[in-house]
């Protein structure tokens, strides 16, 4: 009487296991940087890739074409060897890039390839940063707590006060108006850039290591340096989901929504790229990024990590590779 259910568990089970393996082979691999990277981010339309490498300076790409596009450098002529800079954002509309270092930060303009301005850090130092669309602003976080949003345009300045403890991530919406910032007190402040006011804040456990906005306005994620990584409503700024993994601890490096608001892919610094359900904040998928040549143990760190046409996703590692998963 009981073997019809028997078998239908054990072909549920079957079923379960096959979709929650590891998967370790690209299906497409491109080399963006020869000897590694510091940092990349790809844009919001999945055409550019910029990464910040060891030797050969900030290189962007057209991942459509699959060319080298320009080649920057916060140093002079010839000194790009000594490229120190470890932060990359690319605003939304692909208008522009904001790179930086720990003391400083440039802006470049994507459609020519010139630098916009380059700035100087007066006190503490730079440990998240992230531009709107246009270049118009310009979201700083430091070492000493405080944020400072930056119009290049027109030299406006507002300095955010609300945190008590150095930042670890910062995200700017599109448009510039809204910032989400997370630090070492615990906290993510989602608050608004023209006035500084809190519009809402997600208290976690332990200091806040990761933040992201969702490019529609959905969604934000913040994860702490423990078991909390959770995904809130923007517009009510309630918890729609925690995401549910079994590490004591739990690092991430990288995250992006999904156009449709389905998922969330997120890269670690331990290889591991992971597709979460947003609504109930399970997992969906694991992959492992190839490692950097030479580290022992064999690691890698996802830097940038985006959704792209044909159920495909597109990872940028310190391993110097952009690579192709299929999901």
């Amino acid at each position: 009487m009981n073997k019809p259910n028997i078998i239908v568990s054990f072909m549920l089970l079957s079923l379960l296991s096959a979709c929650s393996g590891t998967v370790s082979k690209p299906e497409k691999t491109l080399r963006l940087a020869v000897e590694g990277a510091y940092m990349a981010d790809i844009s919001a339309d999945r055409s550019l890739a910029v990464i910040s490498t060891s030797q050969e300076g900030i290189l962007v790409w057209d991942m459509k074409t699959e060319q080298q596009r320009y080649k920057w450098s916060h140093e002079e002529e010839g000194e790009a060897n000594s490229n120190t800079v470890g932060l990359v954002h690319i605003a939304a509309d692909n208008s522009h890039v904001v790179t930086a270092d720990r003391e400083a930060f440039a802006l470049w303009d994507l459609s020519n390839g010139e630098p916009v301005g380059f700035w100087r850090i007066d006190e503490a130092s730079v440990r998240d940063i992230a531009v709107s669309n246009g270049g118009r602003g310009i979201l700083v976080g430091r070492g000493n707590g405080k944020v400072m949003f930056f119009e290049p345009q027109t030299g406006r300045r507002l300095e955010f006060l609300g945190h008590q403890e150095k930042i670890n991530s910062v995200d700017l919406s599109p448009n510039g108006y809204y910032a989400l910032t997370g630090s070492n007190d615990y906290i993510a402040y989602l608050w608004d850039t023209r006035s500084g006011q809190v519009i809402h804040r997600f208290t976690h456990t332990s200091r806040v290591t990761k933040v992201a906005l969702d490019d529609e306005g959905r969604f934000a994620f913040t994860a702490d340096s423990k078991r909390g990584a959770r995904i809130w409503d923007l517009q009510t700024g309630e918890e729609i989901s925690q995401l549910s993994y079994i590490q004591r601890q739990k690092i991430f490096s990288s995250a992006t929504f999904s156009d449709d608001g389905q998922y969330l892919i997120t890269g670690s610094p331990g290889r591991a790229l992971n597709l979460w359900s947003v609504q109930t904040g399970s997992e969906v998928q694991e992959w492992r990024v190839s490692p950097k040549v030479g580290t022992q143990p064999q690691s890698a760190i996802i830097y940038a990590a985006s959704f792209i046409q044909d159920n495909q996703i597109m990872t940028v590692s310190s391993s110097g590779l952009a690579e192709y998963w299929k999901y």
